[in-house]
C-alpha cells in the first residue's frame, strides 16, 4: 500500500516531503516508537491522536483516519535506521525537534520509561540530526508539562 511512498522516502536524495507525506511519516515514527517496548497501549494511541489533532489541526475523524494510515505505514516501513535518516533528509529541523517533543511525550505517557524506549529515542534524536542535549532538554520540557 505504501510501498510508492517509501521508495521516493527512501531514495538516495530523496525530494523534501509535502505536508501531507511529512504528516504520515512523523506519525509513524510516533508509532514506532509507541511500539518498541512490545506495549502499544490504548493510552498511547490516544495521546498520538491527540498530537496529531493538534499539531496540524485535525478534527478526530481526521485524526483517527491518519492513526491508521500511520500505524499501516509503520508495519511496511524499513528499519528505524533507514526511514528515520529518510525522515531526515525530507523533513525540515524545526518540524524535526517538534516530533523529538512528540516522542517524549509518546514515551512518558504510561509514566514508564523502558530501556528499550530510552535506547530507540537516543538513535531516532541522533538519526533525525538532534543532539543528546536537545533531546534531554526536550525531554524536560515534557517532564515538567
Amino acid at each position: 500500500m505504501f510501498a510508492e511512498f517509501l521508495k521516493r522516502l527512501t531514495a538516495p536524495s530523496p525530494d523534501p516531503l509535502d505536508d501531507g507525506d511529512a504528516r504520515l511519516a512523523l506519525s509513524a515514527l510516533l508509532v514506532r516508537v509507541a511500539r518498541s517496548d512490545g506495549d502499544y497501549a490504548q493510552q498511547e494511541k490516544g495521546l498520538i491522536e491527540q498530537l496529531m489533532q493538534e499539531r496540524y489541526g485535525l478534527s478526530a475523524s481526521e485524526a483517527a483516519e491518519l492513526m491508521t494510515q500511520a500505524e499501516a505505514l509503520e508495519a511496511e516501513a524499513p528499519d528505524t535506521v533507514r526511514f528515520t535518516r529518510a525522515i531526515k533528509d525530507a523533513v525540515a529541523y524545526e518540524d524535526r525537534m517538534a516530533v523529538i517533543e512528540a516522542l517524549w511525550k509518546v514515551v512518558l505517557a504510561d509514566g514508564v520509561r523502558e530501556a528499550e524506549e530510552d535506547a530507540l529515542m537516543r538513535m531516532v534524536a541522533s538519526f533525525l540530526g538532534i543532539n543528546d542535549r536537545d533531546s534531554a532538554l526536550a525531554r524536560q520540557r515534557i517532564e515538567r508539562g
